[in-house]
């Protein structure tokens, strides 16, 4: 691994919810003081429920949205505090990868236009090297010459996502965010699509900000894994560390309900009761306190702070020291 890319430092998004006849105006704290830094080659997890902050991110760190409190640093430059030539470099480096790869292709346009499409915008190049490298790049996902000049509808889902792969790629960039980019695919395509991205990290040294909630798929592809609940940080450390000893009650139960093959590698199961607050009303002292089978009254008053329990692990609850 080489250094460090990407460094989020308490980054920070509120919603204003306007008011109405029957309701106050109101802010919803989607991302609420995330720090995490990753370094180059490297694939770092983002894990929790829906609602509980992950595409918030993704958003930030794309920069397709601004922070309302916080620091973004790509490349050690702050993106806040970048002028508009740094932050169109920046968002070069910066590339996405989204959920439904039919939603993020326009279905008129063929496929390799649209691989074209970001070095049209951002290079100088003339259109034969354009094509060339978009069938460059078509063969390192796995996609064959003739699929070129073929159209989103005509191709798989895996397919799809392979495009939607190459077309992030084309930019050489330093960063890719993947917001749930198998979730929609078969498990039988779900490997195939997984083995590909480590294949072209291997290849190309890009890091990965690989969200996700199926803990299963994390376990594969990441090096280290960030907890998220209701817009903070619960537990962050590297993967063999993470899955060997989950320290926050919420990361057992999310591990606890994730189907294992090795028995002894298996937790106790924990039903979690309620479900995620609102980001609009959330609890008073620890967020998941309501949820908690090891909630005390502590945890209701006073918010915890992540804690430093060595090798990179990080967790945020007052009972750390006292639960098993």
């Amino acid at each position: 691994m080489s250094g460090i890319v990407l460094e989020a430092e308490r980054l920070a998004k509120h919603y204003v919810v306007p008011g109405g006849l029957l309701r106050r105006a109101a802010s919803a704290r989607a991302l609420d003081g995330v720090t995490f830094a990753l370094a180059g080659a490297a694939t770092l997890a983002v894990v929790g429920e829906s609602g509980c902050g992950k595409s918030t991110l993704a958003r930030q760190l794309t920069m397709i949205e601004t922070p309302t409190s916080g620091h973004l640093r790509v490349q050690g430059v702050d993106s806040a505090s970048a002028d508009a030539t740094q932050r169109r470099r920046l968002r070069q480096q910066v590339q996405m990868v989204f959920q439904n790869p039919f939603a993020s292709l326009n279905p008129r346009k063929q496929i390799g236009r649209a691989l074209e499409e970001p070095l049209v915008i951002n290079t100088t190049l003339n259109p034969r090297a354009r094509r060339d490298l978009a069938q460059s790049m078509l063969a390192r996902v796995g996609l064959r010459p003739e699929h070129y000049s073929r159209y989103p509808h005509m191709f798989s889902g895996g397919q799809r996502q392979r495009v939607a792969i190459a077309r992030a790629l084309m930019l050489q960039p330093q960063i890719v965010v993947l917001d749930e980019p198998v979730s929609a695919l078969d498990v039988s395509i779900q490997a195939q699509v997984l083995n590909l991205l480590m294949d072209l990290q291997d290849e190309t040294q890009v890091a990965y900000v690989f969200i996700s909630h199926n803990l299963a798929v994390v376990e594969m592809i990441a090096d280290e894994v960030l907890v998220m609940y209701l817009g903070k940080v619960v537990e962050q450390a590297p993967k063999p560390s993470l899955f060997a000893s989950p320290r926050h009650p919420y990361t057992r139960a999310l591990l606890a309900s994730t189907p294992r093959i090795d028995t002894r590698a298996r937790q106790a199961r924990q039903v979690l009761s309620g479900e995620l607050p609102s980001p609009l009303n959330p609890p008073s002292g620890c967020a998941f306190h309501k949820r908690c089978p090891s909630a005390v009254d502590r945890c209701q008053l006073d918010t915890p702070l992540l804690q430093d329990l060595g090798g990179g692990h990080w967790a945020a609850c007052h009972r750390l020291h006292e639960i098993d």
